[in-house]
């Protein structure tokens, strides 16, 4: 993909100093003469093309989601357990891992013949727990963190004389995912501007920093970690290692506590910058990859995309060539629904607000006429109060500036709202438990309906509605279908049944009636 007209506001490489130079060329051999591909394979580097289209530069993918076990990390493991002595490796070998590195040290271990102990957090997905299992090793559940999985892996070796495999802080481990960028460099020998990196505890950045500065230094490597697990970050500010008290658990393979000594004394010489993504910006990038290779990665795996786009973003860059390694796809399917929830989010295409209207007849039509053709992602309300209703509502947007005018607008038509686009509160809890009770819900009935997925559906269910009926409860949520479920209730006395009856035969919208079911008795009557 042609690069096009440049902007050059991105900071240059950061000059080697004599100390980089040593630790470049102290692993450049260890990295060429890495044995990975007994097991690994050489991965593509594939252009991001709606990605790079939308973001006005090249974006490249280095698709480590691809390896047999579906993450780079099968090529530190390997490479440090082919090394190990014979009689070392009869006695068998363990590791404490997240997931990735326990399958690399478990599919390494199947192919050398040893036994193979893995100490995992309690908090690992069950797919990566299911899947070291299916590879033959042995699995302890131990810990809520790496860093705890690590401690008891630690007291194991000691008891059964186990070999140690350490998912980073190993010379050898660092060489084998140095392999990514050797492959990067033969791959792509044109122009290249930075390469994104995902940082757990460093072992990935620190292979690849040491590998591009020793071969085209010019190339930027900026490591990437989620804004709840920034123990490299921290620790190259502070100029020493920094242990956190608590990380961040949604990006399982890059929650680590403490860096080793070892990635710590190479990534803060020889890499150029850190940045911190948040959990929106994650599962946004995660969805870009999907619309560009329909492939799903893991929330570690997409931290280079994240970063990427707020690197283009902050830097106002055109034109320049970006690589991201796409370090792993061993994604919980039960975790897609909150991804695709939190990604509109990420991508600024969702804003959230509570909007207060007065309870008078006539006050909901005339909000929702404000709205306008603007899609509505959530519609939630329930009647609580004589004087006032609050209306929890998401509406999509193009950018995030448009939340704070869309506030304004409502505003000054005289609903007082609230912005809740960045509200944690709002964004996790809230927008599930808008409803309950209500003592004023009286001659309510109760009814599920779907509503065509497009523009003006709601407006055409209130213009039919008789004036004279009250909606007491309203819930919608945007599915991704080609139509809405909604959720609504009506106050309409029992004279207005007949004429009721004709509404709703006159709507041609499916619908069942919910007056009777025993769930809304318990919760919403």
């Amino acid at each position: 993909m042609p690069a096009g007209p440049r902007s050059t506001s991105a900071p240059p490489a950061r000059a080697i100093t004599p100390k980089g130079q040593r630790i470049a060329a102290e692993y450049l051999k260890r990295i060429l003469t890495a044995r990975v591909y007994d097991v690994a394979r050489e991965t593509a580097l594939e252009p991001a093309r709606e990605l790079s289209r939308r973001l006005g530069n090249p974006v490249l993918l280095k698709r480590e989601d691809q390896q047999p076990v579906f993450s780079f990390k099968l090529r530190g493991a390997y490479n440090k357990m082919v090394h190990l002595d014979a009689a070392t490796l009869s006695r068998g070998v363990i590791c404490a891992s997240a997931g990735n590195h326990a399958q690399g040290v478990a599919l390494a271990a199947r192919r050398l013949g040893c036994r193979a102990v893995i100490v995992m957090p309690v908090t690992t997905p069950r797919l990566k727990v299911d899947a070291v299992h299916a590879r033959g090793a042995e699995v302890v559940l131990q810990g809520d963190s790496y860093s705890d999985a690590h401690a008891h892996a630690v007291e194991l070796q000691q008891q059964q004389d186990l070999s140690f495999v350490h998912p980073f802080d190993d010379p050898d481990v660092i060489a084998g995912q140095g392999t990514v960028a050797m492959e990067i460099l033969r791959q792509h020998q044109g122009p290249l501007d930075a390469i994104f990196v995902a940082v757990g505890g460093g072992g990935l950045v620190s292979g690849m920093a040491a590998y591009i500065k020793a071969v085209r230094p010019e190339v930027r490597v900026i490591g990437v970690q989620t804004v709840d697990s920034d123990a490299m970050l921290r620790s190259v500010e502070r100029g020493r290692r920094v242990r956190l008290a608590d990380v961040g658990l949604f990006s399982d393979g890059t929650a680590v506590k403490l860096v080793g000594e070892e990635t710590f004394r190479v990534a803060r010489t020889l890499v150029d910058e850190f940045v911190r993504v948040d959990t929106d910006a994650v599962c946004a990038a995660i969805k870009d990859v999907f619309q560009d290779t329909r492939s799903v990665l893991e929330p570690a795996g997409a931290l280079g995309v994240a970063a990427i786009k707020q690197y283009v973003a902050t830097h106002k860059l055109k034109g320049h060539t970006l690589v991201a390694v796409t370090g792993g796809a061993n994604m919980n399917f039960d975790r897609l629904r909150f991804v695709a929830e939190r990604a509109e989010f990420g991508e600024q295409r969702e804003a959230l607000f509570a909007v207060t209207i007065p309870e008078v007849k006539g006050s909901f039509k005339h909000f929702c006429e404000l709205i306008g053709p603007r899609s509505v992602t959530e519609f939630n309300y329930r009647i609580s109060d004589a004087r006032v209703a609050h209306v929890f509502v998401g509406l999509a947007i193009q950018r995030r500036d448009e939340a704070g005018r869309i506030a304004r607008h409502f505003e000054r038509q005289g609903f007082a709202t609230l912005d809740l686009t960045d509200d944690e509160l709002a964004k996790g809890h809230v927008r599930h438990m808008v409803g309950g009770h209500s003592e004023l819900a009286r001659d309510e009935r109760l009814f599920r309906f779907e509503f065509p997925e497009r523009p003006g559906a709601l407006m055409r269910f209130l213009a039919a509605m008789h004036p004279g009926w009250n909606i007491s409860l309203f819930h919608y949520r945007n599915q991704g279908a080609d139509y809405g479920r909604i959720l609504v209730g009506l106050q309409v006395p029992r004279s207005d049944e007949p004429a009721f009856e004709a509404f709703l035969r006159s709507l041609a919208y499916p619908f069942v009636d919910e007056t009777h079911n025993p769930v809304a008795g318990l919760f919403l009557g």
